[in-house]
């Protein structure tokens, strides 16, 4: 019997092409709108966390605040220091830290010139550290050692980018940093983050030469002993940047976080920014939702004899009712169907986009649970939509209907 009403509706919608497809528009341009935007969201959180590079839960990142414009922690008025760096190793939750360096300088190969960030890698175990906590590999060459003096290991983007040198960067080649000649060592595997792709890693004494102020610190990076001891390391260090800056709590002009915090607080914005488009996305569904009414008001006066015959050989109020509701339901449906489709093939091609933009290589992820949900709340919208037009026409008076 339910399939009966299903395949009716089918009918009457295929019969009314023009006034569907109208009716529809509403609903599937709402429902691509909240899908693509959804799925858009996920690929530029996706992609904005593979710029963080960072995988370990251990580590703590220090950086000076205030005016500031460059990469993170560099170019503020009040910069960290080396000493800093020493307190914090001397606080009883630390297990190491090491300070990291990130220099603007002319990076020049081939003839061609173009200006780049370098950054440092410490010696000894600490080395090891940042190779691990980056994810650090190459893909050609090997890794800086302690006894490298003028080497380097380049980003893969910067390596590989023949449009501004005119070549690829090969092992033994020389390049230039800051008018230093540097021989190149290795190129890193692509890590998908436009930071570390266009890196020059360079060993922190080498790098520190070329600095117009070595004792300056861009970032502190603060291995904790253990998960457990994270807000408590937190503190600790605070508590010791206080006394070397000299602010007072409420004061402070340093930020001390987990990169954990960073994503999460990049990651409300997103979500923030998701919410609010998809709440005018809605208004669009619910112009649709008022196209159904419409459409099936119509429906219930231009189909009277219809209904008159249905009731005159035996149909119930609750049969024309429910072939009513089924037929705007299957409306919404429809409309969410193909706003689905739309919507995912919008997101695919923004996620392609955004990955070439930032450098990434995050692969693209149908949301299962938000297709179903989408279907599923089209079907019911179109169908609350129905109600009132379905109650009128199960209303109708089969004499009445006849005769009209």
């Amino acid at each position: 019997m339910i399939k009966d009403f299903f395949v009716f509706s089918w009918n009457n919608l295929v019969h009314k092409k023009l006034r569907s497809w109208l009716t529809l528009l509403g609903i599937l341009i709402g429902v691509m709108s909240v899908v693509s935007l959804i799925g858009l969201g996920d690929s530029l959180k996706a992609a904005v966390s593979a710029q963080f590079g960072i995988s370990s839960t251990e580590i703590i990142s220090v950086q000076a605040g205030g005016l500031a414009y460059g990469p993170p922690g560099s170019g503020v008025v009040n910069p960290l220091v080396q000493k800093d760096v020493e307190d914090i190793k001397r606080v009883s939750s630390v297990e190491t830290a090491f300070s990291r360096v990130i220099e603007q300088g002319r990076f020049e190969f081939n003839e061609k010139v173009d200006y780049g960030f370098a950054t440092n890698i410490p010696s000894g175990t600490n080395r090891k550290l940042v190779y691990d906590i980056l994810e650090l590999e190459t893909y050609k060459g090997r890794l800086l050692k302690d006894s490298d003096n003028k080497k380097v290991v380049l980003g893969y983007t910067l390596a590989n980018d023949e449009v501004k040198f005119g070549k690829k960067v090969e092992l033994g080649d020389t390049v230039l940093f800051k008018n230093e000649k540097f021989e190149v060592v290795g190129v890193l595997k692509k890590k998908g983050s436009f930071i570390l792709d266009g890196i020059v890693l360079i060993n922190e004494d080498p790098l520190k030469n070329l600095m117009e102020n070595p004792d300056r610190v861009d970032i502190i990076a603060v291995k904790v002993k253990s998960k457990d001891l994270m807000d408590k390391a937190k503190e600790d260090i605070e508590k010791v940047l206080r006394k070397n800056r000299n602010v007072k709590v409420g004061e402070e002009d340093f930020q001390v976080q987990t990169p954990q915090a960073a994503l999460a607080t990049v990651n409300d914005v997103l979500t923030g920014v998701q919410i609010f488009i998809i709440l005018i996305a809605i208004i669009s569904i619910v112009v649709g939702a008022i196209g159904i009414v419409n459409t099936m008001t119509t429906s219930v006066l231009e189909r009277k004899k219809q209904i008159g015959i249905m009731k005159s050989i035996g149909a119930k109020n609750s049969d024309i009712f429910l072939q009513f509701l089924i037929e705007s339901g299957l409306m919404g449906l429809l409309g969410g169907g193909m706003g689905v489709l739309f919507g995912e093939i919008v997101a695919f091609l923004g996620a392609i986009g955004i990955n070439y933009f930032l450098g990434s290589e995050n692969g693209f992820e149908i949301n299962v649970f938000l297709i179903i949900l989408s279907l599923i709340g089209s079907f019911m919208i179109g169908a609350v939509s129905g109600i009132v037009p379905a109650m009128k026409a199960a209303r109708q008076n089969p004499v009445d209907a006849l005769r009209g």
